[in-house]
């Protein structure tokens, strides 16, 4: 196995993102349409936070009733807004981390992804799922 190769090889960098004016339904849809787990929050090209499918899922069934799922979500959808439920404390990686260092870091953390940065800028993100196809290559 390489010992050295880049997460820029690894990333994705066609990238699906929300800014803090959009809703949490829209957010919603996003991750169904894409079929991700995590978008990263924007300025432009700056990242703001990272908003998880888990984030969502956990407001929208803390306050789960007899009702339909779908008007459930967005009656809960509609009390918060991206800026509240996104992780801001967000640590990024730049383009020549190591995939090592990344899959280090991610064992060792509470999240699945990780933005890769470079002078400010996001230009891709890791995931978990994104190291186990690697993996499964070098087999």
């Amino acid at each position: 196995m390489k010992k050295r190769v880049p997460v820029s090889e690894i990333m994705t960098t066609n990238l699906v993102t929300v800014s803090t004016s959009e809703d949490l339904v829209t957010a919603e849809e996003l991750f169904k349409k894409h079929n991700i787990r995590h978008i990263p929050v924007v300025s432009g090209e700056t990242i703001l936070g990272m908003l998880s499918y888990t984030d969502l899922l956990r407001i929208s069934f803390a306050d789960a009733v007899d009702e339909t799922e779908e008007t459930v979500d967005t009656m809960v959808y509609n009390l918060f807004t991206i800026s509240q439920v996104m992780a801001r404390d967000v640590v990024s990686v730049s383009p020549q981390t190591s995939i090592k260092e990344v899959a280090e870091f991610l064992a060792t953390k509470e999240f699945h992804a990780v933005p890769v940065v470079d002078d400010g800028k996001l230009k891709g993100i890791v995931t978990t799922t994104d190291l186990i196809k690697y993996l499964v290559q070098q087999y």
